[in-house]
């Protein structure tokens, strides 16, 4: 019987064999094995890359994509950026998908490059919808200031361009919503009186990412809106805001013609909390549509997180509930402690 080492290294054999020697994308059962590529690796893999056919590295990017997306322990960081740099537009919007979620900060000249010089809409998108997550983080401080600049600057230059396209400009729109920067109200208060309703829907999106509460009255407005996009886009942005006087609009929203509407509605009920929340959420726990209930089920557990009884989320017996404040002390004193907390550090 085969050991699982014996196992892994014969799937090993088989993905390089399927790059080298056939020019074409692993099968899925291999894929996974090009997660954290060493040094030589990656240099491996460098130098067949250009050799696969256009369809195999769209293939291999597009699943590389899905199984991360699927498995937070799977780390394709090396192939994303060897693909940021393909000759295909697919590939490379593949690849910045891929880097969605990577925090290095060395990442943004690349970005604000394929931002500001990349032929293809899509990549350019892509980019700017990716920069939005440096942004966060220069908002968080978890960045530099420079970096957190150049981010904010190309996305500012790419949504005022004149000659830039539509679905661009929007995109960047939403992704300098991060931002606390002084120019934005007024950016998005034009965006919202663009005659174009892809702009409209994604500045009642930016209005939400903000969390700036100026903009409620605006998004729940929208609720009403003869069009889905928009009242999607303003049942999440209530979410957003925390919009308590939305409560019965969203509600109404959860029995929508819609049902990416409906989930939007749900989705905010669970971020909002409330009594009229938990109701709603929990009698859509009947649905006979998988998805509702999907969607009931994720929301109602962000209720519980977000405005629930700290017992149900620790997990804890249901003895505690009552207990004298000692109980509550010796669940969270370190298991090493004599009953002294820890000092503060200077």
């Amino acid at each position: 019987m085969e050991s699982e080492k014996e196992t892994q290294q014969q799937h090993i054999a088989t993905l390089w064999q399927a790059l080298e020697q056939e020019h074409k994308a692993p099968q899925s059962t291999e894929i996974p094995y090009l997660s954290d590529l060493t040094i030589e690796d990656a240099a491996r893999l460098a130098q067949l890359w250009p050799r696969l056919p256009v369809a195999e590295r769209r293939r291999l990017a597009e699943s590389l994509v899905q199984l991360a997306e699927g498995d937070f322990s799977l780390d394709f960081t090396a192939i994303f950026r060897l693909a940021l740099h393909d000759s295909d537009a697919a590939v490379r919007a593949s690849a910045i998908e891929g880097l969605w979620e990577d925090e290095d900060a060395r990442l943004i000249p690349q970005l604000t490059h394929l931002l500001m010089e990349d032929e293809a809409e899509r990549v350019r998108a892509v980019a700017a919808q990716c920069l939005g997550h440096f942004v966060l983080l220069g908002e968080l401080e978890k960045i530099r200031p420079r970096p957190f600049e150049m981010a904010c600057e190309a996305l500012l230059a790419a949504h005022h361009n004149p000659q830039e396209t539509l679905e661009v400009r929007r995109r960047a729109l939403e992704s300098l919503a991060y931002a606390s920067l002084p120019a934005l109200p007024e950016l998005f208060q034009t965006a919202y009186a663009h005659p174009e309703a892809p702009l409209r829907f994604s500045a009642i999106f930016a209005m939400g990412r903000s969390a700036d509460p100026r903009w409620k009255e605006t998004v729940i407005q929208e609720l009403h809106s003869p069009d889905p996009a928009m009242r999607y886009e303003a049942a999440r942005a209530c979410g957003e805001l925390a919009a308590g006087d939305a409560l019965h609009e969203l509600v109404e929203l959860t029995e929508d013609v819609d049902r990416e509407v409906q989930e939007a509605a749900l989705w905010a009920l669970g971020q909002i909390g409330g009594e009229l929340a938990r109701g709603t959420l929990e009698q859509h726990l009947n649905s006979d549509n998988e998805a509702l209930h999907a969607a009931a089920d994720a929301a109602l557990n962000e209720l519980e997180f977000l405005h629930g009884d700290p017992i149900h989320f620790l997990g804890l017996p249901e003895d505690f509930v009552g207990e004298s404040d000692t109980r509550w002390g010796e669940l969270f004193m370190p298991s090493d402690t004599t009953g002294d907390w820890p000092e503060d550090e200077e």
